[in-house]
């Protein structure tokens, strides 16, 4: 099993060298303010010259990068992507289970049949789990000119978008990243089922219909799909109240970004992202709780954005 190389490793400083321009442009384009020289040199390369010691001949590597909503786990996945390519000429792929929502028409009949909380995207059973397989196969058993379409969702439109403008990815890549805020997420178990964990499942769920309908479903095909994952990292925050404010720093980034004045009409207020993260809170406080005692990698994240390796392989 290769070694987790150590910040100082004459690798990584040469991987630095070699991107670090490509990385400070990527944080431009993508509105980061908070990368720094340390985060590149102590925890970018480092990663990337790790996952570049797996890679292997025929077979693609599919690494999960999974951890709160705005916790950066998408963000650090292009980071490192960059630095495979660019530092090491890897061809690497990335999508999110962000990108296999179930269609809203889909979400309103389960709402219907199951629990109107059903309807809003977001916990396990509200994705296309086969769509994530699919593209996962596709893109493993690849020849050299096989085209795999990679899926994207729009969340101010609550909607994918159209399939000719998904990313045509062409040929078999060395790695495929999949970012999840429940990636490599287990079942609670039944026999402790906690009473209601905050203000809207005590309003809206008192019963636990619709909290336990969903942990039901990641026990099935969500299995599946995290089961096939080569390694798992974890970016772990301090607490579920950092969760609430990453996610509303994420919303006013995400705000940042956008031009379309219909778009721009989409975007959260304060209160109705911390409502939002309520339907994330069960789960999230356990994959707190006991990830970090079976993902391959467990990257400690402070509020203020600074990151620490507190696990490694």
């Amino acid at each position: 099993m290769p070694v987790f190389p150590d910040a100082g490793n004459k690798d990584c400083a040469d991987l630095y060298r070699k991107t670090s321009v490509q990385l400070k442009q990527l944080a431009v384009t993508l509105k980061i303010d908070r990368a720094t020289d340390d985060f590149f040199s102590h925890i970018v390369a480092p990663l990337a010259v790790y996952f570049n010691s797996l890679a292997r001949d025929g077979s693609p590597v599919f690494i999960g990068f999974t951890g709160g909503q705005g916790s950066g786990k998408t963000t650090l996945s292009e980071f490192v992507q960059l630095a495979l390519q660019e530092g090491f000429g890897r061809k690497t792929v990335g999508f999110s289970i962000d990108d296999i929502y179930k269609t809203r028409e889909e979400r309103e009949g389960i709402g219907r049949t199951i629990h109107p909380m059903c309807e809003v995207r977001g916990v396990p059973g509200t994705h296309d789990v086969q769509l994530g397989l699919d593209t996962l196969d596709s893109l493993c058993q690849a020849g050299v000119d096989s085209v795999t379409a990679i899926p994207a969702f729009s969340k101010p439109l609550d909607q994918h978008l159209p399939k000719e403008s998904w990313e045509q990815y062409v040929g078999k890549p060395d790695f495929i990243f999949f970012d999840a805020w429940c990636g490599g997420a287990k079942p609670l178990p039944l026999d402790n089922w906690k009473p209601p964990m905050n203000l809207l499942e005590e309003q809206e769920d008192p019963d636990g219909i619709w909290s336990k309908w969903s942990n039901l479903e990641l026990a099935g095909d969500y299995q599946r799909l995290f089961d096939r994952f080569d390694l798992l990292l974890l970016i772990k925050v301090p607490s579920m109240e950092h969760v609430y404010e990453s996610r509303w720093l994420q919303e006013q980034t995400l705000e940042k970004t956008l031009t379309d004045p219909e778009m721009l009409k989409k975007i959260m207020t304060q209160e109705q992202v911390f409502r939002f993260v309520m339907y994330y809170e069960r789960l999230t406080r356990y994959v707190l709780e006991e990830m970090p005692g079976f993902a391959d990698i467990v990257l400690d994240r402070n509020e203020g954005f600074e990151f620490a390796f507190s696990k490694q392989p």
